[in-house]
Order: structure tokens, then sequence, then C-alpha cells
């Protein structure tokens, strides 16, 4: 594994200082607009507002790349990046904020198209699964990370905001110094949604209401831990908690996927989701159950995304894989604009508790869809499925497509 990454050491350091800022971001939009008092509804638009661009730059990065080359394209997004975030704390209005953060969803998702082709020329069929996991694990240890530097500020001032435009722009010196601007960007054109659905019914819905899911935890999490009373450190805390727990459960819940029936173990997650999140919402009112449930939910949350996309693929052949690949983020990010608004309603009628209610009758559809699924269709031999690589939501569709890639390399070797 060392000797492998060597080569892409530069990019995997940049990435991690992108997401320390990026991280510091998504958490200080909850906190600040608390301090100045927005309503959960308007910070449900806000939080969209990033997805919405997100999904955008997905779809436009590889055509600006192929027009002005990777150089150009990743320092340009850079800059707006770094501006953005810096203007924050300068504009406080809600609807400022919602520009700003499709400003930001956009130069973000095109960062990750950038690194991403980067890292996945870099790649050989003998390594591109260890690149791949390193590059997710960068950006989650990015994310947690993130969470501790915001209890070296106060969210009151803009030295938080400050601090995150500071760590985006440091980040681009190691990966635009090592790195040659040779690969080409190619994206898939996505699959029909109705071909794709077709296909895998449980993986399409199933990936529209994790959607929902990340979206809400990752952007309305903060947004609860204000409305409640949590101090800055303790809503630091309950958002590394989020992402802690992908971190630690990403392994065993990807071992047991490649030895199980994947709609029993997709069935299992969500039901136990919905049982942490159902918890937190009956039970709410003490800190400490609030972290232990933030732990166990969000350790679903991330692997059941990469076992929503093993499982599309273990119905589609090598050469449709890609456009899969494409669709299903097009859905995810549809899924991931739709679940802040949906959530900030439901908690602006029935109050700050209204997060976990959210969270758990999603969990709790994703589950009664899979168990509805297992009566539709005979399961696959495990021998016959392909592998799983933890891939992270913050994905972009070219490591998506590199995980496809991956899997099915590692199907065929198995076959042989």
């Amino acid at each position: 594994m060392p000797r492998v990454l060597i080569g892409v050491w530069a990019l995997l350091i940049g990435v991690v200082f992108i997401m320390l800022g990026n991280g510091m971001h998504f958490t200080l939009i909850g906190l600040r607009g608390g301090i100045e008092g927005f309503s959960a509804a308007e910070l449900a638009i806000v939080t969209s507002g990033y997805f919405m661009g997100f999904l955008s730059g997905a779809r436009l990065t590889p055509q600006l790349i192929r027009r002005v080359g990777h150089v150009r394209v990743f320092a340009a997004l850079g800059s707006f990046m770094s501006a953005g975030l810096i203007a924050f704390p300068l504009v406080t209005d809600p609807w400022a904020w919602t520009i700003l953060r499709i400003l930001v969803g956009f130069c973000m998702s095109g960062i990750y198209v950038t690194a991403e082709s980067w890292l996945n020329d870099a790649a050989t069929n003998e390594t591109r699964g260890q690149i791949l996991s390193a590059y997710m694990i960068a950006q989650t240890l990015g994310i947690i990370g993130a969470q501790g530097l915001l209890t070296f500020g106060d969210p009151q001032s803009a030295n938080l905001f400050i601090g995150a435009s500071i760590l985006v722009s440091v980040s681009f010196a190691p990966i635009l110094l090592s790195v040659s601007p040779t690969p080409v960007a190619e994206v898939a054109r996505p699959m029909p949604l109705k071909e794709l659905f077709v296909s895998s019914p449980l993986g399409t819905v199933g990936i529209f209401m994790l959607g929902n899911i990340y979206a809400i935890q990752s952007g309305m999490g903060a947004v609860f831990g204000t409305q409640i009373g949590m101090t800055p450190d303790q809503i630091a805390l309950f958002i590394a908690l989020l992402f802690g727990g992908a971190l630690l459960l990403q392994y065993p819940i990807g071992w047991m996927s490649d030895r199980v029936d994947r709609r029993k173990l997709i069935f299992s997650l969500a039901a136990l989701g919905a049982a942490f999140c159902l918890t937190g919402w009956l039970l709410g009112g003490g800190l400490w159950l609030f972290m232990a449930v933030a732990f166990l939910a969000g350790g679903v949350t991330t692997p059941l995304y990469a076992l929503f996309l093993a499982y599309t693929n273990d119905n589609l052949t090598p050469e449709e894989m890609p456009a899969a690949s494409g669709g299903l983020v097009l859905i995810f990010g549809v899924g991931a604009i739709l679940g802040p608004l949906i959530a900030g309603i439901v908690m602006q009628l029935m109050g700050p508790a209204a997060f976990w209610l959210s969270l758990a009758v999603t969990f709790t559809v994703i589950a009664l869809y899979s168990l509805y699924r297992m009566t539709q269709r005979a399961a696959m031999p495990v021998d016959e499925t392909e592998s799983y690589l933890g891939v992270v939501p913050t994905a972009s569709p070219i490591a998506v497509e590199a995980a496809g890639t991956w899997a099915a390399e590692q199907g065929d070797e198995a076959a042989d």
C-alpha cells in the first residue's frame, strides 16, 4: 500500500486540506445561521443550494476540462470557492447564502472531478482499488478533522470562514505542483432513469432515499444542534461522530457485503438506521444519547451508499456500469436536494427533534422497499456478485465509474 501511494501522495494531501475547508464550512452554515436567526426552513434551502451546485458541477466540469485543461479549471474553481467561503460572513442573508452555496457546491464538485480524473489516470488495474480506498479515507478524515478545527474559533466572527478559505487555497499547492495536466475527464452519459430502474429498482430507489438521508445528516445536523442548545464544540463533535461511525463501520460492512445477499444486508442496515433515529426522536434530551445515535446512524449511511452501487452493478454488464454510475449520481443528487427541504419544513412545524423523525422515516422506506424487492427477484449467488469498494457519497461520477471498473475487473479475475 505505501508503495502505491508514492505517486499520488500530493493529491491525497491536497484532498485532505480541501475537505478540512469544506467540512468546516458545512458545519459553520448551521452554527452561524442559528446565530443570525435563520429558521430551519431557510437553512434547509441554503443546504439544498450546495447540492444543486454539486450536481451541476458534476455535469459541466468535464466539458470545461476538455476546453481549457485540468490546471486552469482546478485553479479557477478553487479561487471561486475560496472567495465564496470568505463572503458568507459578509452577507448574512439566507438568499445570498443560497447563491453562495450553489457556487461552493459547483466548485467543490468540479474540484472532485478534476482530482479524481488525475487519480484514476495514475491508477493501474492492480492499484485502482487501493488508490480509491485511500482517496475515500482521505475525504472522510478531512471532514472529521474539520470539526476539530471548529473548536479553535468563534462562529460569531468571520475567523472560521477565513480559516476554511485559507485551507482550500493551501490545498492547491501540493496538487498543482505535482501533477500533469494530461488526463482527460471522460464521464459516460447517464443511463436513462427508466432503464436504470428496470435494471435495479432497489438500487435506484435506495440511492435516491439515501441522498435524502446524507444531505439531512450533513446539512441539517448542525441546525438541529443549534436549535436544541448544543454548544459549538458539542455540535462539532456531533458532526464528527456522524462521519466517524462511517469510517469505522465501512470495512466490516464491506466484508459482509461480499459474503451475503446484499438485499438482506441493505434491509438490516436500513432497519438499524431507522431504529437508531427513532431512539433519538422518542428519547430525545440526552446529549450523549444524541452523540451515540449520530455515530450509529452515520455509521450505516455511507456504507449503504457503496452497497447500493455494488448491488446495482450486480445486475449490469461491465459495459453498462459507467452509464449506470452517472445515473445513480444524478438520482442521489436529486435526493440530496429534496431531503433538506423536506426535513426543514418538518423541523419548522414539529420542532428540532423532527430531524431524527425525518431520518427514521427515510430509513424505514428503504428497509420496507428492500423487503418488497426480495419477494420479486431471486437472490444472485454470492460468487457471481461484483466486489464492494467503499465509495463515499461525496465522490463525483469519475470515482464512481472507476469503482465500477475495479469491481468488474475483480469479478473477472475471480471468474478466471
